[in-house]
C-alpha cells in the first residue's frame, strides 16, 4: 500500500496543535517538527504501508490556477507570491524537510504544481492501494474503491482519522462517490477564493450533479438550451455562472500530469543518513519522538 502524506496539511495542523512552548534547546519553537514526526510515526504503524510519499508545495499557488481564476488563494498572500505562514512555523520547514530526507521517507514537490496535484499524479498513477492523509477536503475528489484509493481525514485527528471513500461521499453530500470535484466547482470554496455557482449551494449542487451525472452533461444540457432537468430559477443562475464554469475544473480538479522524477518510495528501516539525523536530533531537541518512528519503521 502507498501512503501519500499531504505533509502542508499535516505540519500546519501540528503547528496550531502543539504549543509554541515546545522549542528546541536554543529556544527556536520546534512544535510543528515535532508533531508532524509523531504523526508519521503514528500513521506507519497504524497503517503499515509498503511505499510512503511526503508531498510538498513547491507552488502553492500555481500559476495556470490564477490564470484561470485569479481569486484563488488571493486572500492568503503575504506580498508578491509568497503565502502568509506564521513565523514561528516558518523557519521549522526546513527542518522538516532536512529530518524527511536524513529519515529516507521520499519527499517530492513539483514547480509549479501544488502538493494535491504530487497526490493526484501518484495516487492515479498508483498500480495498487493508496491511503492519502490530509485535512484537505479538496482530496475526496480522488477516492476510488476501485483501486482502492481512500482519503484518511484529519478533521478529528491522527489518532481518530475519517475514512472517506466513495460511500462516504455519497452519504455526506448526496452525490455520485467519485463527482466531488464537480460538486465542488458548483458550491465553490470561499477559503479558496473559488466564488463558486451565486444561489448554487450544496443541496442545489448535489442536486444538479446527482441529476446529470457530472458537470460535463450539465454544461452540455445548458448550452444546448433545453430547460429539462434544471430546478426552477436553477438555469438562469447557471448560465450567469457561465463564464466562471469554463474555467473552474482546472482550478479545482486535481492535477494528474505533476512530472513526477524517479524517487525511492519504499518505507525505510533504516535513516537514510545517520549521521545527519544525529546531528538534527541534538540541535533541535529531537532524540524522543525520532526514536520513536525509527523504532515503527523498523518494525515495519
Amino acid at each position: 500500500m502507498l501512503l501519500l502524506l499531504d505533509t502542508p496539511s499535516l505540519y500546519f495542523r501540528a503547528f496550531f496543535g502543539i504549543p509554541e512552548s515546545m522549542t528546541a534547546p536554543d529556544g527556536m519553537p520546534i512544535n510543528a517538527v515535532r508533531g508532524l514526526i509523531d504523526m508519521t510515526a503514528t500513521l506507519v504503524k497504524k497503517l503499515g504501508p509498503t511505499e510512503i510519499v511526503a508531498c510538498m508545495d513547491a507552488s502553492w499557488r500555481p500559476a495556470f490556477r490564477v490564470a484561470a481564476i485569479p481569486t484563488y488563494k488571493a486572500h492568503r498572500v503575504a506580498y508578491g507570491d509568497v503565502e502568509v505562514v506564521p513565523d514561528a512555523l516558518q523557519p521549522q520547514i526546513p527542518v522538516i524537510e532536512q529530518v524527511l530526507d536524513a529519515v529516507g521517507i521520499a519527499r517530492i514537490g513539483v514547480d509549479g504544481y501544488e502538493a494535491d496535484d504530487v497526490i493526484g499524479t501518484l495516487a492515479l498513477g498508483a498500480t495498487g492501494a493508496v491511503d492519502i492523509v490530509t485535512g484537505d477536503r479538496d482530496l475526496f475528489q480522488l477516492v476510488d474503491d476501485a483501486k482502492p484509493c481512500r482519503v484518511l481525514y484529519t478533521v478529528r485527528g491522527i489518532r481518530n482519522l475519517t475514512t472517506v471513500d466513495e460511500a462516504f461521499v455519497r452519504e455526506k453530500y448526496g452525490i455520485p462517490g467519485t463527482k466531488y470535484a464537480d460538486f465542488a466547482t458548483l458550491r465553490g470554496d470561499p477559503s479558496d477564493g473559488l466564488p463558486g455557482v451565486a444561489g448554487v449551494g450544496e443541496k442545489s449542487a448535489a442536486a444538479l450533479i446527482t441529476k446529470f451525472g457530472s458537470l460535463g452533461a450539465m454544461l452540455e444540457a445548458l448550452d444546448s438550451g433545453s430547460a429539462e432537468g434544471f430546478p426552477a430559477g436553477a438555469r438562469a443562475k447557471l448560465a450567469a455562472a457561465r463564464d466562471y464554469l469554463a474555467v473552474a475544473p482546472a482550478v479545482v480538479e486535481v492535477a494528474s500530469d505533476a512530472p513526477i522524477p524517479d524517487l525511492d518510495r519504499a518505507l525505510p528501516v533504516k535513516p537514510r543518513d545517520p549521521e545527519a539525523l544525529v546531528r538534527l536530533a541534538d540541535r533541535y531537541g529531537l532524540d524522543a519522538p525520532l526514536n520513536r518512528l525509527l523504532s515503527v519503521l523498523a518494525v515495519g
